[in-house]
């Protein structure tokens, strides 16, 4: 009688512990393989220099830090100079690809993937939509546009600017 008595109570207790529970979550999806995809125009090139395989197909790859003197002499490179050099980004077995920290190859439309690396804080900001530009509508298709199109990859600050003169103070009379 004792055991039957013992039986119930616990099988009571099991329920109201399972009544006082929260629903489980439902399963996440499993997420999708490899990176998301990110709707981008082009990047900025410089018309006539991509792909840069065009040139650099062949070229044994000079690690060295240096100012370029033939081609890319326009380039002064202002981006942690003291630490990076054009192979920390630019794939030196291909040049047409563009390498994050990890060696695995991103295109130049995942351009952003590598400046993330560094510049983190404001990768998640530009895919809110809080940092850079994008079109469409908040429930459908986005259109990004790529850390290149407003920064210089070389050179990524913006200059500084003149501050405007403070705005006049409206006249008494315009209050009336």
């Amino acid at each position: 009688m004792r055991l039957a008595l013992l039986m119930v109570v616990g099988s009571m207790i099991s329920l109201e512990g399972d009544a006082q529970k929260p629903p489980a979550a439902p399963a996440k999806p499993a997420p999708a393989s490899g990176a998301e995809h990110l709707e981008v125009p082009p990047p900025p090139f410089t018309e006539g220099l991509f792909p840069c395989s065009g040139c650099h197909a062949g070229m044994t790859a000079n690690r060295t830090r240096r100012v370029l003197k033939d081609m890319h002499d326009d380039i002064v490179l202002k981006h942690d100079e003291q630490h990076r050099w054009c192979l920390d980004c630019h794939d030196a077995a291909d040049r047409d690809w563009l390498h994050l920290a990890s060696g695995e190859r991103v295109s130049f439309e995942e351009s952003y993937r590598l400046c993330g690396q560094c510049h983190g804080e404001k990768l998640r900001d530009w895919r809110a939509g809080v940092h850079g530009r994008r079109t469409g509508s908040w429930s459908g298709a986005k259109k990004y546009l790529l850390c290149a199109h407003c920064h210089n990859p070389h050179q990524p600050r913006f200059r500084a600017l003149a501050p405007k003169p403070v705005p006049a103070r409206p006249s008494r009379a315009s209050r009336e």
